[in-house]
């Protein structure tokens, strides 16, 4: 009995020792590495010194008069700016990656240590059933007198003791490792989110020296009046601000009263403009289930009454019932709105640019109130439809800006709680694009006059 014990207590002792969590000790390695990771910061804050330099360069020649020589000064202070920002965002990127790389083998130790207690747990748990296999005639007649054998018993319950806390430290590694992952999985959206941002810097530069090239060869050639340059920019900008854009379930209003609403919405919510009118360029561009419901002339298996649940419905919601509440309150007939049909097997009923169902509208709808300064919102109305949709993404996470913060937003805007199923990826993927081209030939030209 006594050798058994013994035998029980060595795998004991091994089993804790491979569930210690690591205690990295400080080393001349670790002190250089502490080193190079301070030059890296000194380096990226006399970099954010710079491109503060050349932000202020930028407005005071935006405050000069129009001339030829203050707009290549200006794309001049932007490259610059550019270049700057592509610099701090790489030593970003190489703070990140290391971070990247000590978490990464963290995890893999962490990883590891789980697997070797679970291997000295089940271990443990054998011996443990061996012991508790004797019966209390067997333990005493194998003692050789009475002080033996409750010695033995003591040392027993001290291992049953220390079998917990073997429990608990592989719950503690177990918990740690999770928190290692969360923080990587956070780091890597970072990695992610700086690398479009390069991308765009980069895209930024080549726009803004084909633009200065462009202005140097009037100025040396004289070919075309500087006067013609900008009476183009101008054309352009009307353009722009006049293109129809679509929204989904009314009629298509001006880019430029879109931005309008796009920048209110943004100023209340802080959800970027581009990628709000990218989520709404989105919805209205998604197909046939495009406010073909519930218009007058439409069958009655089209009705609000047969597409959208109501309180006899075996459903979790009753949109119905909140459906005529909204039209009561407007003022409007609820059998001539258009309602978007269901889609796939699902309910329909969801209305205006936003596509907001009734019931969702109902919880924000005071929300929305507040922030256009209007006592009843019209879900109908693209005003009122751009800050809805705005402080939905905004609770969704698209306030914190980067691409991976917007990507989620889109997708969890477009699937709920199936946001992460690859087949809705698409959606996400398609608002980002979206965005990009707005922000990049829509809302900079126009921010560039």
């Amino acid at each position: 009995m006594q050798y058994r014990l013994c035998v029980f207590i060595i795998f004991l002792c091994i089993a804790l020792g491979a569930l210690s969590i690591p205690v990295f000790a400080q080393n001349a390695e670790e002190a250089a590495v502490a080193q190079q990771e301070a030059n890296l910061r000194a380096e990226l804050q006399q970099l954010e010194t710079e491109i503060a330099q050349q932000q202020e360069i930028l407005r005071a020649k935006q405050r000069e008069s129009v001339s030829i020589e203050r707009d290549i000064a200006i794309l001049n202070a932007q490259i610059t700016q550019a270049r700057l920002k592509i610099k701090a965002q790489n030593i970003a990127i190489r703070q990140l990656g290391k971070d990247i790389s000590v978490k990464s083998e963290t995890i893999e130790e962490l990883d590891a240590q789980i697997e070797r207690g679970k291997e000295s747990l089940a271990a443990l748990i054998r011996k443990t059933n061996e012991l508790d296999s004797f019966s209390f005639v067997e333990v005493v007649l194998a003692n050789e007198d009475l002080s033996e054998f409750f010695g033995d018993l003591d040392s027993f319950q001290s291992i049953k003791r220390d079998l917990y806390q073997l429990f608990k430290n592989i719950r503690n590694v177990r918990t740690l490792n999770e928190s290692e992952r969360t923080a990587l999985h956070f780091q890597r959206n970072e990695e992610t989110d700086i690398k479009v941002a390069i991308e765009a810097e980069k895209r930024n530069i080549e726009k803004a020296e084909k633009q200065k090239q462009s202005l140097l060869a009037i100025s040396k050639n004289q070919e075309k009046t500087y006067e013609d340059v900008l009476k183009e920019r101008e054309k352009r900008a009307a353009k722009i601000r006049s293109a129809l854009f679509a929204l989904r379930d009314t009629a298509a209003i001006p880019f430029g009263m879109a931005l309008t609403y796009a920048n209110a919405a943004y100023a209340k919510t802080g959800v970027r403009p581009a990628f709000l009118l990218a989520i709404l360029t989105q919805e209205s561009n998604l197909g046939e289930n495009v406010g073909t419901c519930n218009r007058p002339g439409d069958p009655p298996e089209k009705s609000w009454r047969n597409i959208m649940p109501g309180p006899n419905d075996n459903s979790w919601r009753d949109d119905q019932t909140i459906y005529l509440q909204i039209m009561s309150q407007l003022g409007f007939d609820p059998d001539s709105m258009p309602l978007s049909c269901p889609w796939r097997g699902g309910w329909g009923g969801a209305m205006g640019p936003s596509q907001f169902i009734p019931t969702t509208w109902n919880l924000y709808k005071s929300r929305i109130a507040s922030a256009i300064g209007k006592s009843v919102p019209n879900p109908w109305d693209p005003r009122d439809a751009f800050m809805a949709s705005a402080i939905y993404l905004a609770d969704l996470g698209a306030n914190k800006g980067g691409y991976t913060a917007e990507r989620t937003a889109a997708l969890k805007y477009y699937a709920g709680g199936n946001w992460q199923k690859s087949e809705n990826a698409f959606y996400g993927n398609g608002v980002m694009a979206k965005a990009q081209n707005i922000q990049e030939n829509m809302i900079d030209p126009l921010q560039g006059l």
